[in-house]
């Protein structure tokens, strides 16, 4: 008899409200049929399962040498610098597994999903932050490894500016080629969803009848879909309408990079509308978030304020402001309200980015305009992940 725990059951409030009466419910008439819940209790065994290739990595290597050790010795085992053998052993074990370059792999989509994600420009960070990253926080369950492995009392600095690291690079111009910064940024985060079951399980008194397996198969999989599905939602919202060669190209991106953390292909989806599928089995079988998801949400919540860029703590006061409105103009006043966020007046000019994004949009009327929205955006995006990286390391 398969075991049922205690966090699947069936939405009322959060992700109901967003199929019934939010974005979702124009995804679900985009999709042209309401998926059965019944799919859904299929995908149940998913909540035990996890990344086995993974663990034994982490068991054999980062757990013998030490943590730190075992992510330098990834960095030189990708670089081609000569490691010890025990080390090389497990990493050449590692790989055998795992084939880097599929039949299914198409590289100009792969191209066309990244340039998508840096022709959006700012607005990928805000709806990546402000929208995929909080929105998120509305489930209980996902959210308690983090709780576990001491992320709120660490707070969310750390984690925002690691994200923003590995977005930014894996959707770099040929990001995630096997000798490239995206794909180590892959594999090391990999290792880090390892470290951290392995640890959380040894280590806490996790209770795997209530939550399943910390960072299980079924959750991994949902926050891909948070960095294609649900970060398309966004993108849209603010004004950027991708073609159909991007849109495809986002999916497969995701799906490649889904892949390589150790997602079984099978469940990740290869278009939108499998995706749509995907995303509402899963949230709809979400328990609600409880008071360490409106602890996270406060937390990120305050992430500017934190931060050590701009070096005016009023300036930081007034970003916090910003990033209220974004969260409310992306999520809506129903989940902000779920969450704790307060409403806000003074960071209603984040509306300015809204208007220049809509703008920048319209003048792309051709392959050469495209051409130079992406290279402006992956510019900007690459100033923030280094701002990131200076001032909050």
């Amino acid at each position: 008899m398969q075991q049922i725990p205690y966090r699947y059951k069936i939405n009322t409030s959060s992700f109901a409200h967003y199929w019934n009466d939010g974005v979702g419910k124009e995804l679900l008439q985009q999709l042209g049929y309401i998926p059965d819940l019944q799919q859904a209790d299929k995908l149940i065994h998913y909540l035990y399962d996890w990344d086995r290739v993974g663990d034994q990595l982490v068991l054999d290597l980062h757990d013998r040498i030490g943590f730190k050790a075992g992510n330098d010795s990834l960095t030189n085992y990708l670089k081609g610098i000569t490691v010890p053998t025990a080390e090389k052993q497990s990493w050449d074990d590692f790989f055998a597994q795992i084939d880097i370059s599929p039949e299914w792999l198409e590289p100009e989509k792969i191209k066309l999903g990244a340039e998508l994600c840096r022709r959006a420009n700012l607005s990928a960070l805000i709806v990546l932050r402000d929208y995929c990253l909080m929105g998120g926080y509305e489930s209980a369950a996902i959210n308690k490894p983090l709780i576990y492995t001491g992320a709120l009392k660490k707070g969310p600095v750390k984690r925002l500016t690691d994200t923003v690291n590995f977005w930014v690079q894996i959707t770099k111009e040929n990001g995630i080629q096997r000798d490239a910064e995206g794909f180590r940024q892959i594999i090391l985060t990999r290792n880090i969803h390892s470290y951290s079951r392995i640890n959380i399980l040894k280590r806490t008194d996790w209770d795997s009848l209530k939550w399943g397996i910390p960072i299980n198969i079924w959750d991994m999989l949902a926050t891909n879909l948070g960095f294609s599905l649900v970060f398309l939602v966004g993108l849209r919202k603010i004004g950027i309408n991708p073609t159909a060669k991007e849109v495809n190209g986002l999916f497969h991106l995701w799906k490649y990079v889904g892949y390589l953390l150790g997602i079984p292909l099978e469940l990740l989806p290869d278009d939108e509308d499998e995706a749509i599928e995907a995303l509402y089995l899963w949230t709809m079988t979400q328990r609600e978030g409880d008071d360490d998801s409106k602890s996270l949400a406060d937390a990120l919540k305050e992430e500017p304020v934190m931060a050590g860029y701009p070096k005016n703590k009023l300036m930081r006061m007034m970003m916090r402001e910003v990033h209220l409105y974004y969260n409310h103009y992306l999520l809506g006043e129903y989940s902000c309200k779920l969450l704790g966020l307060p409403k806000t007046k003074i960071g209603r000019f984040g509306v300015v980015n809204i208007w220049k994004a809509r703008k920048n949009e319209r003048l792309i009327t051709n392959e050469e305009a495209r051409a130079q929205a992406i290279e402006q955006g992956g510019q900007e995006q690459e100033k923030v992940r280094v701002i990131y990286q200076h001032y909050n390391q």
